[in-house]
């Protein structure tokens, strides 16, 4: 397994990819209001300056893979980058969201320190290639329909543009209907190509369309899916983070509690100083 990976700068105070390093990005599924976002980007700041974690902030202005035409979406790309560009200038922390179509990329990339490309959209060429121009990082979600050997298509279409700042993700493959697996193996086989990968462990554990109209999740094992990858050499962890899960307008059932996140984070960075 490679440990020679790109080391990339994402904000002036932020860098991932160095050896030993351990990286997350955390936040709201969706921005559902200026204050929340602010509330919980103050508190997720708060703990990994604690434990001297680099953190990007993560939320996304528009979820446009929503199960059903009747699910909350956010509140849209202009008014979700004012309140990102907020978030940024008010805590110094890097942001990150994702971008569903090439309209959006340019303007985004005004605001954002690291570029999302969604799961399901992982192969669409323009949408990477456009984010690729703008010499952003890029985080790349592995789809659930994918191996991890095919996410070196993607890491070739970024490369194509000039841009080698590339995170890969991996949040789970499709097993059988509504349910996903984790093959612990893709952490190594991700890493061949020289650049820092992560676990969403938040998404991992989701059953998509598990309810019908909605997605369901087993948030238990969000901490056994973060250790374990941890273990296989994973370079950070991605968490959907609220301060009371069960009200959340998205993803309620696959987002950890932020009361649980310290100890987490502790045995996390226990565990990759061992490996």
């Amino acid at each position: 397994m490679r440990t020679d990976l790109k080391d990339i700068k994402i904000s002036p105070g932020v860098r991932i990819g160095r050896p030993g390093t351990f990286f997350l990005i955390a936040g709201p599924c969706v921005i559902e209001s200026r204050d929340r976002t602010l509330r919980l980007a103050r508190r997720l700041k708060s703990i990994s300056a604690e434990l001297k974690v680099p953190f990007i902030f993560k939320a996304s202005f528009d979820k446009a893979n929503r199960s059903s035409i009747r699910s909350f979406r956010g509140p849209g790309l202009d008014k979700g980058l004012e309140i990102l560009a907020e978030v940024k200038a008010e805590l110094d922390v890097p942001v990150l969201s994702d971008v569903h179509e090439t309209a959006q990329v340019e303007r985004a990339a005004e605001v954002l320190d690291v570029i999302q490309i969604p799961a399901f959209l992982c192969r669409q060429t323009d949408l990477l290639l456009a984010a690729a121009r703008t010499q952003k990082p890029v985080n790349v979600k592995k789809g659930q329909f994918l191996s991890p050997y095919d996410m070196k298509n993607a890491v070739e279409k970024i490369e194509s543009q000039g841009n080698r700042k590339i995170i890969l993700t991996e949040r789970g493959t499709m097993f059988g209907y509504n349910n996903l697996v984790v093959d612990i193996r893709s952490i190594p086989i991700m890493k061949r190509w020289g650049y820092p990968v992560v676990i969403d462990a938040s998404h991992s554990v989701q059953k998509p369309g598990g309810r019908g109209t909605s997605s369901g999740g087993d948030r238990e094992f969000i901490p056994t899916i973060a250790r374990a990858a941890t273990s296989a050499g994973a370079d950070g962890v991605f968490l959907e983070v609220y301060d009371d899960p069960k009200a959340a307008l998205s993803d309620k059932e696959n987002a950890l509690d932020i009361k649980d996140l310290k100890e987490l984070l502790a045995i996390l960075l226990r565990l990759k100083k061992v490996v």
